[in-house]
């Protein structure tokens, strides 16, 4: 099976998919491999099935689930160009409100970090709403310090997208990229290269811990908190739909169930 792995990776990468979601895509097809076997060469629908309800009973996640469907999809139907329709529904996403951190918390998380790179990451991360694998991927000519705004290459979807950040973080930026070269990466790594998202995610699991912040945050939280706040702050939905570069705008409505100002002025009959 490994050719018809790598006939997946060439049609991803035709495709101009992210190297994340080329990775996933060939991860869980892999595995379905290895599950159905011979059985693999043609779409089963019913083995497909049995497989995804293994990963359910193991207790992977809707989102994961998804993952793997949509990969199994793809290989069927644009590799192999299998005209059988596998008609297996996505798994129902459960409707967790987000983990959003205040303006105090963030503050608690940034007093924490001494090291000025590390710093910058986690402030420009929140200020501009952005998703760890943007932060990391950023480049010097990505920022545009007198216009307080960045550009977000090939994000999800494959997209770029415009985003802003705070004038208090002018000087900061200056510092840690002067001297640079336009392509070298804002968060390099002191072995070359990029910070990967490991390293990004432990940074800021250590503030969080620092902090003594109790809340289940991520990194991802950041881009939450940040959209939060500017719903709170008045901004029209719409520009923050843009700011985070969602196809959809029910997925940045959610954020509108967080910081709805109506249900905070409700008393309780108790």
């Amino acid at each position: 099976m490994d050719s018809q792995i790598q006939r997946l990776d060439e049609e991803l990468r035709l495709r101009r998919y992210s190297p994340k979601t080329r990775a996933s895509y060939v991860r869980c097809v892999g595995a379905y491999f290895d599950f159905a076997k011979e059985k693999a060469s043609y779409p089963d629908v019913g083995l497909i099935r049995t497989f995804l309800l293994q990963k359910e009973v193991k207790g992977d996640s809707s989102q994961t689930i998804n993952l793997y469907l949509n990969a199994i999809k793809f290989y069927y139907r644009d590799v192999l160009k299998s005209p059988e329709k596998i008609d297996i529904k996505f798994a129902k996403r459960s409707k967790r409100l987000p983990v959003v951190l205040s303006h105090e918390e963030i503050e608690k998380i940034l007093s924490t970090i001494a090291n000025a790179k590390h710093h910058l990451l986690i402030a420009l991360a929140y200020s501009a709403g952005l998703r760890v694998s943007e932060a990391i991927n950023l480049r010097v000519r990505d920022l545009q310090p007198d216009e307080l705004m960045v550009t977000v290459r090939q994000g999800k979807g494959n997209k770029d997208r415009v985003s802003i950040f705070s004038e208090k973080l002018k000087g900061k930026i200056a510092s840690i990229v002067a001297g640079r070269e336009g392509d070298e990466y804002v968060f390099a790594s002191e072995r070359g290269g990029k910070l990967t998202e490991r390293t990004a995610q432990i940074v800021f699991s250590r503030a969080l811990e620092k902090a003594g912040i109790k809340k289940s945050a991520t990194f991802h939280s950041l881009r939450h908190s940040f959209a939060t706040h500017l719903l709170e702050n008045g901004t029209d939905v719409r520009y923050v739909q843009e700011l985070l570069g969602h196809q959809n705008i029910r997925t940045t409505q959610i954020y509108t169930q967080v910081t709805n100002p109506s249900l905070r002025k409700i008393v309780s009959p108790l």
